[in-house]
C-alpha cells in the first residue's frame, strides 16, 4: 500500500517547502504533489496549490506541515482527509507516534519525520519512525526520503527527542560556531566579509572530508593537529576541561529537554 503516487502538503512552511524542493530536485513528479495553504504562497512550478481543503480527493499520504501548537486549531479539517488507505507524515517535533494515531484514528500509517533544512539540497539527516508500517512499505519509505539525503529508521521512539535535538536543531549550532570563528578571526584583524566567507567555506570543505573519510571526526582533528603546532595550540583551549564536549552535551541535553516538554503537551492535548 506505499506506492506514494498522491501526496497531500498540509501547510507548505520552511521545512515541508524544503522538502518538496528536495523531492522535484530528485526527480520526483511536480503531479505527485497538491499543497494546501490557507493562504496562497509561491510554489514550484507545476505543483497544485489550493486554497480551500481538499475534500472529497483520496491521497496516499498527507504530511502535517502546519507547526505543533496549530495541529489542534486544523485537526478537524484534516482528520476527514486520511482514510484507511491514507499513511500520516509528521515532520512536528514532539508529536509522538500515538498521539498522532489517535488523532487520525482512521489512517492506514503514521510516520515521523526528522529532517533538517538541507533536504533541499538533498543533504539533510532524514530520522524516521512509524506506527502501522510493514517492511516493505519502510523500504519504499526509504526510497522516498533518499532524495533529501540520509535516511536513518529509529527502532526507539523515546531516541527522536536526542535526534530532534542533534539532526533537527543541529543546523543552528554550526551556524553559530561558523559566525564565532567569523567573529573571532575579524577581532584578530582579518576584514570582517572576509572572515565570514573563509568561515563558511572551511566549514562546508571540513564537512565534506569528513563525509568522505573512513576515519572518525575526532581522528581527523587530531590528523589536522601536528604536535607544537598551530592547530594543536588552538585544540587545547577547545580541549582543556574537556571545555567544548561540555558545551555541546549542555546545548544537545536543553534541546532534547525541549522536545520533551513538548511531546507530555502534546499528550496533554489528547
Amino acid at each position: 500500500m506505499a506506492n506514494f503516487e498522491s501526496i497531500l502538503i498540509y501547510g507548505c512552511g520552511n521545512m515541508a517547502g524544503a522538502m518538496l524542493d528536495g523531492w522535484l530536485a530528485g526527480g520526483i513528479p511536480a503531479s505527485t504533489f497538491t499543497v494546501y495553504n490557507r493562504t496562497p504562497k509561491p510554489v514550484p512550478e507545476g505543483v497544485e496549490q489550493v486554497n480551500e481543503v481538499p475534500t472529497g480527493r483520496d491521497f496516499d499520504a498527507v504530511m502535517i506541515g502546519v507547526k505543533p501548537q496549530v495541529l489542534p486549531t486544523v485537526l478537524d479539517t484534516m482528520e476527514p482527509l486520511v482514510g484507511p488507505g491514507t499513511t500520516v507524515f509528521s515532520i512536528l517535533a514532539g508529536n509522538e507516534l500515538a498521539s498522532l494515531a489517535a488523532q487520525f484514528p482512521r489512517a492506514h500509517a503514521v510516520l515521523r519525520i526528522m529532517p533538517n533544512l538541507a533536504c533541499a539540497l538533498g543533504k539533510s539527516p532524514i530520522a524516521l519512525g512509524s506506527s502501522g508500517l510493514g517492511e516493505e512499505e519502510k523500504a519504499e519509505i526509504t526510497k522516498l526520503m533518499e532524495p533529501l539525503g540520509t535516511p536513518e529508521w529509529l527502532e526507539d521512539e523515546e531516541q527522536f527527542h536526542a535526534v530532534t535535538a542533534l539532526a533537527g536543531s543541529g543546523p543552528a549550532y554550526v551556524y553559530r560556531f561558523i559566525d564565532a570563528l567569523a567573529k573571532g578571526a575579524a577581532e584578530l584583524g582579518v576584514e570582517p566579509g572576509t572572515a565570514q566567507r573563509l568561515a563558511t567555506a572551511m566549514v562546508e570543505g571540513a564537512a565534506s572530508l569528513a563525509s568522505a573519510s573512513p576515519l572518525t571526526a575526532g581522528e581527523l582533528a587530531d590528523k589536522v593537529a601536528s604536535p607544537g603546532g598551530t592547530t594543536r595550540a588552538g585544540m587545547n583551549v577547545l580541549d582543556e576541561d574537556g571545555a567544548v564536549n561540555a558545551l555541546m552535551l549542555a546545548t544537545l541535553t536543553a534541546a532534547r529537554n525541549r522536545s520533551a516538554e513538548m511531546a507530555e503537551e502534546a499528550r496533554a492535548k489528547d
